[in-house]
This record gives C-alpha cells, sequence and structure tokens, in this order.
C-alpha cells in the first residue's frame, strides 16, 4: 500500500478535467423498465448480483408508503432482498437481509443505501442507518455498516462493532470532521493492490463530496483519507464503485450540474485516490423513455420539475465487465402510489 506521505502529495498537485468528447458512458445505456415495484411500499436503492446458479439478486432499501420518502427512509427503511432468473426480472421478494435493531444501538433506525458485493469468497452487504432519526440530530448521526454471508441468502454476520466500520473522523484537521450527514452512501472495491476501499459520500461544510477510508484486511479496520477523493464543487452522492477499463470508477449523481442537472457522472482514476477525470454517467430518465411529466407521479424532489432523475445508481458487473444499471428515482414515471426503481442494459 502507498505511503499516506506520497497520497497526500498526489492529492495536492491534481486538477480534474472533463472528458465529454465521442460516445459518453451515459450514451450506451438503454431503458429496459421496472426493476423493483412492491405494493405499499417505497423502493430506493436498489444493488445486484448474480449467485453461482446465475440467478440476479437485489438488495433493495424499502420502507411503508404511507410515511412517503422523507421522512420514512431516516427511520423505517429496511434492506430487503430480491430475486430474479435474470437481471431483468422479474424479482420475488425473499426476506429482509438488514433493519434496525430498534434497541439502543448504533443503527437503531433506518437500514438504507445498501451496496452488495462479491469479495474473495464471502459476499459482503454495506449500509447505512442511525441511532436517531429526527432532525436536527438526523443526519449528522449517518454511519456505515457491513454485514457478510457465505450465502446471499444469509444468515448475515456484522462486522466492527455490532456491524459498524465507519463513523465521522474525531480530528479536526480532516476534511468531514462533524460533518452534517455523518458518513453515508457506501460505495466498495478491492483494489487491483490488494487493499480493500471504502468510498463514501461526507460533507465539509458546504458540499457532499466522495470520501476513502482503506483497510488491508476486508473486516477492516478502515482508515479515512484526510481529504475528499472528489473536488466538485457542486454537490454530488450516491456513488457506486468498480474497476472500469483499468482504472477505478466511481459512478455518482450530478445533483446541481456539474455537467447536467439530474443526471450522473463517471469519474474515473488510475490510482482510486485522485479522481482526476469526469465524463457523464447517465442521462436523466426522459432521454432514455418516453416520460409524459404530467402523468408522472412526483414523489420526492421538485414537484414542478420538467424532467425525472435517477438516483442511487448501482451497477452489476458480468464476467468484470459493467452490464446493467439499477437506478431509484423520486419520481415514478408510470403515476403509481409509490416509488420504483428501474433497470438499464448497457448496450455492446
Amino acid at each position: 500500500m502507498k505511503s499516506l506521505a506520497f497520497i497526500l502529495l498526489s492529492w495536492c498537485i491534481y486538477i480534474p478535467t472533463s472528458a465529454q468528447s465521442g460516445n459518453v458512458f451515459a450514451d450506451r445505456w438503454a431503458y429496459i423498465g421496472v426493476a423493483v415495484e412492491e405494493p405499499g411500499y417505497t423502493i430506493w436503492g436498489t444493488s445486484p448480483i448474480i449467485d453461482e446458479a446465475g440467478k440476479t439478486h437485489l438488495f433493495v432499501a424499502r420502507w411503508p408508503g404511507e410515511l412517503k420518502v422523507d421522512p420514512g427512509w431516516r427511520s423505517h427503511s429496511e434492506i430487503a432482498h430480491y430475486v430474479g432468473e435474470t437481471p431483468k426480472g422479474p424479482f420475488v421478494f425473499s426476506d429482509v437481509a438488514i433493519a434496525g435493531t430498534g434497541q439502543n444501538t448504533w443503527d437503531q433506525f433506518g437500514a438504507h443505501n445498501p451496496t452488495i458485493h462479491k469479495v474473495d469468497d464471502k459476499y459482503v452487504l454495506l449500509y447505512i442507518a442511525n441511532n436517531n432519526p429526527k432532525r436536527p440530530v438526523h443526519p449528522s448521526n449517518q454511519q456505515i455498516g457491513m454485514a457478510i454471508s457465505d450465502d446471499l441468502n444469509g444468515p448475515w454476520e456484522k462486522m466492527g462493532q455490532q456491524g459498524l466500520i465507519l463513523s465521522p473522523p474525531e480530528n479536526s484537521n480532516y476534511w468531514n470532521h462533524k460533518a452534517n450527514n455523518g458518513v453515508n452512501n457506501p460505495a466498495f472495491v478491492k483494489h487491483p493492490n490488494g487493499a480493500y476501499y471504502l468510498y463514501f459520500k461526507s460533507s465539509d461544510g458546504k458540499r457532499a463530496k466522495m470520501g476513502l477510508a482503506i483497510a488491508e484486511n476486508l473486516e477492516g479496520p478502515y482508515v479515512q483519507m484526510p481529504f475528499p477523493v472528489t473536488r466538485n464543487n457542486q454537490t454530488i452522492e450516491d456513488g457506486y464503485a468498480f474497476v472500469y477499463n483499468k482504472k477505478i470508477a466511481l459512478l455518482t449523481t450530478d445533483n446541481h450540474g456539474i455537467i447536467e442537472k439530474g443526471g450522473g457522472i463517471l469519474w474515473t482514476s488510475d490510482d482510486g485516490i485522485n479522481f482526476e477525470t469526469y465524463e457523464k454517467g447517465y442521462h436523466r430518465i426522459n432521454a432514455y423513455t418516453n416520460v409524459d411529466m404530467a402523468k408522472t407521479a412526483i414523489h420526492y424532489g421538485t414537484k414542478n420539475s420538467t424532467y425525472a432523475k435517477f438516483e442511487r445508481p448501482q451497477v452489476l458487473m458480468i464476467n468484470g465487465k459493467p452490464a446493467y444499471l439499477y437506478v431509484s428515482s423520486g419520481c415514478n414515471i408510470y403515476g403509481g402510489d409509490c416509488t420504483v426503481s428501474y433497470v438499464l442494459k448497457l448496450k455492446q
């Protein structure tokens, strides 16, 4: 693993650049349809993986629809497990993998925003949770947990201290010390150098960026870097990490228009620490399928919006390459009573 001094020096001298010419990553997605729709439930982050038999498993944040998107996600989100014969579905509910403990623990409430991976010979499920969903305590008390299993059907064994593997830093010199949104929205990759890289969203007090914690062992401990790995001037979130064209890639939202407001950004890095180039990662929903905004149910976001956007992108890798994209949205473009998640396929 590179020394911290080298990492600090290399971070100080890089300048991120946009690579927007030609056929960008966003142009390669083709809309398939709804991935998960569950009557009575708000559906959010949807993370995919294929098992040894070729079935596709989705780990999905969901909560009762009557609680609305907000504040329901803070207090009642759970991570539900769905299974389908193919990446296109249909997907059938199997079980609840992770839920709030309801007890005096760091993850008492709101198990949310899962990301699932096969790492070495284990299945690894990362998620966020909190110990008080009421604002203003929340969202600064968001933290990241990890559970590991030999089987996608569980049982899931929590790592760290009752599952907790990353908290906001206590060092006041770190970029996100006492961040108003804690540490959240985990993204994970085993780096080609053998280390385990845990990316996350946090805040420097002005905007949300992506940070990084590194471990020598899968179970941790994870040591946070003192700086963010993206230098965005507008808020981003919801990163998904994967190896792409021999680089480390982060697929994030583009909430406020670094390229296009409501789209996504594909950030790439040679070392996984300096994300020096980026391009559009996905378009708004409207660019992929016909959307009648007059008939779209907007459950979360700007009510008078002229477009529908994706959130919380999660990529299904097949044979080491991105193949499908699963995304949540505050907009149900079919006008349903609750949100759904969607799936797109990468065109070859």
